[in-house]
């Protein structure tokens, strides 16, 4: 195994060790509370006492679903000898990033700078005032202890050479995330969307869809922004581009093709073998991606997968008060005890003709148990290449006699599989995540108008409103045990919000509109710069790690500034003389050069860039039957309209005198300009998607 120790035993020096980590709530520190290393969390007390001792920091960051954090954590901090090295010197400090994403993208910017590359497990020595001197990411056992000791030696002969060089890190990391407000006029209608798009292209995978390289990462709001660019501008080729990464993404290794849920990415170009950790956000973002996809092409695949994930996010990652768990780990335990990446997903060959007995042969060709599903020491991925239609052709099967084939293989291998040491659960609770799969569940229940996926999209919102938003607006980012501890992150606010606002488009629950904007208010009075017109990551009620950064760059998540800029521009439609709408277009301008020159780091942007470019509807059914005409309303593929909705009377801007006693009226509105109302649903869909 790559990096593996020497068998010689460590004997455990008698010196004693304080491991503050069992006081913690976090799956991850608490893996490492039973280390020999002096753990502390990261916090006030923390901080002062490096300053208080003069000692250089040791701040060691991951997550719970990390395979790398395990290893070194196996190699180093369970070690001895290490831990002596790292205990007489230092003040060591664990992170669980998930929990602390602002102290985690400061030390990953310091690192990308120092190294030209990050990732986790994250390591850094800091002076004892938190300034970096020295970072990277994996390390071997004795590179570790030379490393670090080799920093304790300059510390203490040539302290002044760390100072200098903390300076000019410190100057960097400013000047990393930084965003100026633009004054230039730019024209939104006229920007050269067909432009970026064909230089973005070349970075298409034609064959195995998602993008050329691996490791490949799914990128969902990368595919959302394809998808509708596809459908409003009719492109039938960007569209198969999309579909077939969909197909690609469905049909690999990279997702748990017996248990659902996708894996975080594959660690080949065709989507066969997976960094096997399954994270929260992704499944959230591919429900949404493939209820939304479903919509377009009524393709029974992407119903399946909606639904295989729904099932898997309801069995293992739900909690009984309605909130979403974290992550599963790549690791699991193998029959001798040791921890392995990917042990409870694969199988031999023989272990599935036991199972499957006479069904092995179709199931071996479905799944490709041959030489294009080998992994390694004789373990196969399942992965497949061939639609049902395919197979059916191929073994003479009607499509009945496949689908309870399928069935019948599951719940055949599921319990089988589940007799396994499952992999650990990181069972806290994470607001910004929650929003993520919230509005996983809203999308899925559009597409498919499933009451129980409202029912769990309503109890994870009752959930989020009694248990994480304050009173003042204010959010918690995290739960666990029924504690919340640590003040909400621009994320948790950015993703609640735009999850209230698509509750409200399909309950017409008025709630989740004033809440949305009792968060929009809070985010203005403490995370917005009103000088550059964008949201800063952390609160002004939180003290800065080395400064605050603004997050605005796209990535395997949406930048929360993306997402509240579009939540702004939404917010506007609804709430007269608030000015989001201005603020939403300076954002939209602040990141416009970028966004030409780099598209896949600003889909999000580019998605609301949309809004702005093309025609943009208010949708605005009044009368009795207003919940059934929205739910047909929600049926299509509508990206280019905001919803408002009303059974009854209503004093709200949008509703003023459009109520007509024994009618129910759909009003379809853009530029300020109405349209005559009308009755019938299919007419006013037909004004919808015509291109003016």
């Amino acid at each position: 195994m790559f990096g593996c120790n020497s068998s010689k035993k460590e004997t455990l020096e008698t010196h004693a060790f304080t491991n503050d980590l069992i006081n913690e709530s976090s799956p991850y520190l608490l893996q490492h509370a039973h280390n020999p290393v002096n753990w502390k969390p990261w916090n006030d007390a923390t901080l002062q006492q490096a300053k208080k001792e003069k000692k250089l920091m040791i701040i060691s960051i991951g997550y719970a679903a990390c395979h790398w954090c395990h290893v070194m954590e196996h190699e180093s901090f369970e070690d001895s000898t290490v831990a002596a090295v790292m205990n007489k010197n230092f003040i060591s400090v664990k992170v669980d990033r998930e929990e602390r994403p602002d102290v985690d993208q400061t030390y990953i910017n310091a690192v990308q700078l120092m190294t030209g590359s990050a990732g986790w497990p994250l390591n850094v020595i800091t002076l004892p005032d938190g300034r970096p001197v020295w970072g990277g990411t994996y390390f071997k056992k004795q590179d570790w202890i030379d490393a670090i000791q080799q920093i304790q030696d300059i510390y203490t002969k040539e302290p002044e050479k760390l100072i200098a060089y903390a300076n000019r890190l410190e100057e960097g990391i400013k000047s990393m995330d930084l965003v100026h407000l633009n004054t230039e006029d730019v024209d939104f209608k006229n920007f050269p969307t067909d432009k970026i798009l064909k230089n973005w292209s070349q970075q298409f995978d034609e064959e195995n869809g998602g993008f050329k390289g691996a490791p490949k990462f799914m990128m969902p709001n990368n595919l959302e922004f394809l998808l509708r660019q596809a459908v409003t501008e009719n492109d039938e080729k960007l569209l198969g581009y999309v579909t077939l990464t969909l197909d690609k993404m469905a049909y690999g290794g990279l997702y748990d093709q017996l248990g659902g849920g996708f894996a975080r990415y594959s660690t080949d170009e065709k989507w066969h073998v997976p960094h096997f950790e399954k994270m929260l956000y992704d499944n959230s973002q591919l429900v949404s991606l493939y209820s939304d996809a479903y919509l377009i092409t009524k393709k029974p695949l992407y119903k399946e997968i909606v639904e295989e994930t729904l099932d898997f996010v309801a069995r293992e990652m739900t909690n009984k008060e309605g909130g979403f768990y974290s992550s599963l780990d790549a690791d699991s335990k193998t029959e001798t005890g040791k921890l392995e990446e990917g042990a409870f997903y694969v199988f031999t060959s023989e272990e599935l003709q036991a199972q499957l007995k006479d069904d092995f042969k179709i199931f071996q060709e479905y799944y490709n148990v041959n030489s294009y599903g080998k992994w390694e020491n004789n373990h196969y991925v399942l992965i497949r290449k061939k639609s049902d239609a395919e197979i059916e052709t191929e073994f003479g099967l009607t499509s009945e006699a496949l689908q309870h084939k399928k069935k019948s293989w599951k719940s055949t291998l599921l319990p089988y599989r589940n007799k396994r040491a499952k992999p650990r659960l990181d069972d806290k609770t994470l607001t910004s995540w929650n929003g993520l799969m919230l509005k996983g569940y809203v999308d899925a229940y559009k597409a498919f108008g499933k009451k129980e996926y409202l029912d769990v999209a309503l109890k994870n919102a009752a959930f989020l409103s009694e248990k994480q938003l304050q009173k003042n607006g204010a959010l918690f980012h995290n739960y666990k045990d029924g504690k919340s501890s640590i003040n909400g992150y621009l994320e948790d606010y950015a993703f609640i919000m735009e999850a209230f606002i698509d509750l409200y488009q399909i309950t017409l629950d008025e709630k989740w509109l004033t809440l949305s904007k009792k968060m929009a208010d809070y985010a203005m009075a403490n995370f917005f710069d009103s000088e550059k017109h964008m949201f800063y990551f952390t609160s002004k009620e939180d003290p800065a790690i080395v400064t605050r950064n603004f997050e605005y760059r796209d990535n395997v998540i949406p930048a929360s500034n993306s997402v509240m800029a579009k939540n702004l521009f939404m917010l506007s439609k609804y709430f007269e003389n608030t000015g989001f709408d201005e603020i939403s277009h300076q954002m939209l301008k602040n990141v416009s050069v970028e966004m030409e020159q780099y598209p896949s780091g600003f889909s999000n942007w580019l998605d609301l860039l949309s809004n702005f470019q093309n025609d943009f509807y208010e949708v605005v059914v009044v009368g009795e039957k207003a919940s059934e005409k929205i739910k047909e309303l929600n049926s299509q593929y509508l990206p280019n309209i905001v919803i408002a909705g009303s059974t009854a009377e209503n004093n709200g801007p949008l509703f003023e005198n459009r109520y007509f006693p024994n009618e129910t009226l759909i009003y379809v509105c853009v530029n300020n300009a109405c349209k005559l109302p009308v009755k019938d649903t299919k007419i006013a869909i037909e004004s919808l998607n015509k291109k003016e």
